[in-house]
Order: C-alpha cells, then structure tokens, then sequence
C-alpha cells in the first residue's frame, strides 16, 4: 500500500464531505477496485463520525441499507466494487425509486481506457440502473489535481440534495460511479482528520394547490403505503370513512373502517352501502386490495389524489380528476355517512368472531397487540399482509413494508436495516416461509455489530398459499398449480436459524406464540399454519 494515491484522497474528501454533511449510516460490501472508499469509510467509523455496516453480499447490502433509510428519512449511503457487485444492488435501487427513499450509491469502477476492452470484473455501469436512478454521475479517474478535492466535495453535496428531493422531486437513489486507476488505496489521508466546508441547498417548497370539494358527496378516504397522520387527519376532520392497509402509517384513529376489504364488496351483505360512494380520496399508494382499485376505476366515483412526497404520482385508473396538497370542503359533512361504515364494520367483526386457535387472524391480531411504542413492524409483500389488511386492529404503530414494487426480495435485509436504527425496542418482520427463503442470506449479520433486537416471525405453510385466491388456482389441476404457482417447501428452518447463529422457536400454538414474541435478542419463529 502506497502512501500516494490519488484515488485515496479523492475518496477521503468525498466521505469527509458526506460525514460532515450529517450523512450518518454508511454499508459497505467489500471489493478491490472500491477499497479507498472503503479505508476512508473505516477511518470515519473509528473515529464516530459515521456509523459503518459491513455486508457480504450486494443484493442484501442494498436492502439493509434501504430499511435504514426508511426508518431515518436519511440517505444511506452505499458503497461496492465493480461488475456485478454493481448489478446486484438493482432490486433494492428500483424499490428505493418508487418509494421514494433516498440512497447514495458509490460504485468503484475502472478508469475510461480500461472499458470496452475485456479488463477483469469491468462493465457498462453508467445507465446500468436506467431511470431507477435521479441522478448517474459518471465521475472519471482522479488524477491528484487540487481541484478535485472541491469536486468531491461538490458531489457529495449534489447526492444528498438529489436523493432528498431538495429540488421538489420525489426522493430516491443517486449513483456516483467512481473510477479509480493504481494505486488503488492508501493510509493517507485519514478522512476523519479533513474538514470540508459544506452547504447545503434550500428545500424546495412549492406552493401547495388546493381544493374544494362538496361537502355534499358521500366521500372516502383510501390510504396505502406512504400516507402517514395526513390520511388519518383528514378522514377525521371531515368525518370520512378511512380504509387504511396496515403499512399505510395511517391504520389508526376513530374513522378507521378495518372490514373495507369485505365491506366493498358489491355482490356482498354491504353491497347498497358501498354503492353508495360517490368520491374516494386517494393518499400513498394502496396497492394490497382488488376491491379499493376497482373502485378507482368505476366512472360513478370521483377521485381526487393527494400528492404524496415518496411514493410519487399514483393514478392507476387514470381517473383521478384532481391532484392536490389540501383538500377542504364547502359546507358540514353528513356524520350518519360515517356512522353507517362504523355500523357496518361492526356487523362484520360479530359476524367474524376469532376461532381462538392459531390461525393466520389471530398471529396477525396477536403481533398488533404485543407491537408498540418503540417496537417496529415490517410487513413481507405475502399472504399474511393482505390478512393484517383484513384483521389488523387500529393502532398507531411504526410499519414498514417494501410497497413500491411489492416484491418478496430483501424483506429480512430491509428489516436488519430497520433494527440497525432503532435505539430500544423490538423490530419484528412477519413474512411467509418463500419470502424467507428468499432472503435467507441476510440472517448473516455483521458479527462486530451490536446484537439487534429482531424477531423473523415466519408464516410457515409450506409454499406460496397467497397464489390460492388468484385465477390459475381456478383453471389449474391442482398438481399443475401447485408445482408452478404454489413451489412448495420442506427446508428445516432450525438448520437454517442455527447455521447463522439465530435462536429458533416452533409455533404451533397461541400460548407458545406468546412465549416466542417475548424473547428478545435475534429470533426466528417458525409459526406452523394449515
């Protein structure tokens, strides 16, 4: 290792500059092409101005850094080799660009003569994430000029302001691709010793459009992923329905109508009712139920979208005859509207009594009840979300769930990155048993890390039951269904906890789902479910 590197000192500035900018949660997988990043990194984190995560796969990294960004609302910055290492961060940067969670990608790569002409682990790595990305930077060689270290600086200020939407644009991730000729690292500079001058840009604040409705229409309030206290604040000052999912951030309060699912049904019991509606006000991005999209798409309903920050433009039905910020109405609502939905609600639930066993409702119920405070709950895109949006109770509580592409992939890394930044409580992830399977490389956690307080609560029924409820279930012989669609398992999940150094508890009824749910440390609860 040399004491002269342009490479190093260009990646001391650059790190110093996202350190000093406040920058606090920084994952690395390692690599040769991207070890000044690294060094500079290492020399950050010992001297506690950064918090580093070191990782052994890309594709996990990429997610565990999306939960820490999720839970913060700080970029996560990212840091990987060339060639693949680059690639496999691409199911994490397109969820982190539709749901608008901001990422610093730093990918090493080689100089401009050293592409295109065969050279080892070397790609096209500019546009390799396409529009997933706000911004590629194609940054080229350092050459040791003194200049450079202003670019640095400049660049770590242009990728925090981009992937925090500072401009008024959707948040998202940023790529710096950084080529880096020999030398590749060396001792000095320490970044931890520069001290760069940072400013930030303004936030952009935009003026907000408004709008006035008639108070007049029977009116609902739809809440998916990303919506936050606002869905909660409007439903309950107009006095409208709130049909929320439980990763909404918005499955509380008074107006919250658990059932809707069921209760929207037109051939069902509450078939007038739900014929009834007239306008349906749309926050974050409700992606869960069949019976809330369609009812953005019937041309007796209105629809007004309230934009949202993160999740960007949501209009499936290209309806939407409004987009706003506030809404306000232009005289008193008709309580007996939202009353009739309560009523309703109720009917469903004395209808609905739990059996009183360990089911997929009352493993759903029992997680809400022990879930609070500090504790955090992430959500896999299986079966059992689409139960928690028919049974979960209404409760303020700290969910998460990858939604803006409702993908299995990376749901335990995305937790791992959650409980890196909680402080106290208990993150707990509730997933299927494919989804964990999956993912099952992230239970690999950094053994120089302080033991997270992670519950994995796996719905085990041995494939892809959320399949069921679909058309080819229905076409299908059931051999067929099952082999193509179901992909049924039998991995032994103790095996599987043990050689990563988790603790194990089989489930198989509510008394020892209690026990499992209060242990603490790292986890993984294998619930057994018919």
């Amino acid at each position: 290792m040399t004491n002269s590197s342009p490479a190093q000192v260009f990646a001391a500035h650059l790190l110093a500059a996202l350190a000093k900018a406040g920058i606090r949660n920084f994952f690395l997988a390692p690599g040769a092409r991207s070890q000044a990043l690294a060094i500079a990194a290492g020399q950050l984190a010992s001297a506690g101005k950064i918090d580093l995560h070191v990782r052994l796969d890309e594709r996990s990294l990429g997610f565990t850094a999306l939960g820490s960004a999720l839970a913060s609302g700080e970029p996560s910055v990212i840091i990987t080799t060339s060639g693949t290492a680059v690639a496999n961060l691409h199911p994490a940067v397109l969820e982190a660009n539709h749901s608008g969670v901001p990422l610093i990608l730093l990918t090493a790569d080689r100089p401009h003569e050293l592409r295109g002409v065969g050279a080892n682990q070397t790609t096209n790595q500019v546009g390799i994430f396409a529009d997933a990305v706000r911004e590629c930077f194609d940054v080229p060689a350092p050459n040791g000029h003194d200049r450079e270290f202003a670019e640095a600086v400049q660049l770590a200020i242009d990728a925090i302001a981009i992937s925090m939407g500072y401009d008024g644009d959707q948040p998202g991730p940023v790529q710096l691709n950084l080529a880096f000729r020999e030398p590749l690292s060396a001792l000095e500079p320490n970044a931890a010793d520069l001290k760069p001058q940072i400013q930030l840009p303004e936030i952009f604040e935009p003026i907000p459009e408004f709008a006035m409705l008639s108070a007049a229409v029977p009116t609902v309030v739809i809440a998916g992923a990303g919506s936050g206290d606002d869905a909660v604040e409007l439903a309950e000052a107009f006095g409208w329905p709130l049909f929320a999912e439980p990763s909404s951030g918005a499955r509380s309060g008074a107006n919250a109508i658990l059932a809707y699912r069921n209760l929207l049904d037109l051939d069902g019991q509450w078939a007038e009712l739900a014929g009834q509606i007239g306008r349906a006000i749309v926050f974050g991005k409700p992606t869960l139920g069949r019976a809330a999209i369609k009812l953005l798409f019937n041309p007796e309903v209105e629809v007004v979208v309230v934009r949202s920050p993160h999740m960007g433009h949501f209009d499936v039905s290209r309806r939407a005859g409004k987009l706003v910020d506030e809404i306000t109405v232009d005289d008193e609502v008709d309580f007996e509207w939202l009353e009739a939905w309560r009523r309703a609600d109720a009917q469903h639930a004395q209808a609905n009594p739990a059996s009183g066993q360990l089911d997929r409702r009352s493993l759903v119920e029992k997680l809400w009840e022990v879930t609070d405070g500090a504790d955090q709950l992430i959500l896999g895109a299986s079966r059992l979300i689409r139960e928690a949006d028919v049974w979960a109770p209404a409760k303020g509580l700290r969910v998460f769930s990858n939604r803006g592409l409702a993908g299995i992939d990376g749901t335990v890394a995305t937790a791992a990155g959650i409980a890196l930044i909680a402080t106290e409580g208990t993150t707990r992830v509730l997933l299927g048993d494919l989804t964990l399977l999956h993912d099952a490389g992230s239970l690999a956690i950094d053994a120089t890390e302080a033991e997270p307080n992670l519950q994995v609560i796996v719905g085990n029924d041995g494939g892809g039951s959320i399949f069921s409820s679909l058309e080819m279930a229905k076409t299908l012989d059931e051999a067929t269904f099952t082999r193509l669609f179901k992909t049924p398992q039998t991995a032994d999940l103790w095996h599987l906890a043990q050689a990563y150094g988790w603790a194990y508890a089989r489930v198989e009824s509510l008394g020892q789902l209690d026990d499992a749910l209060a242990k603490t440390g790292r986890i993984l609860i294998d619930v057994r479910l018919s």
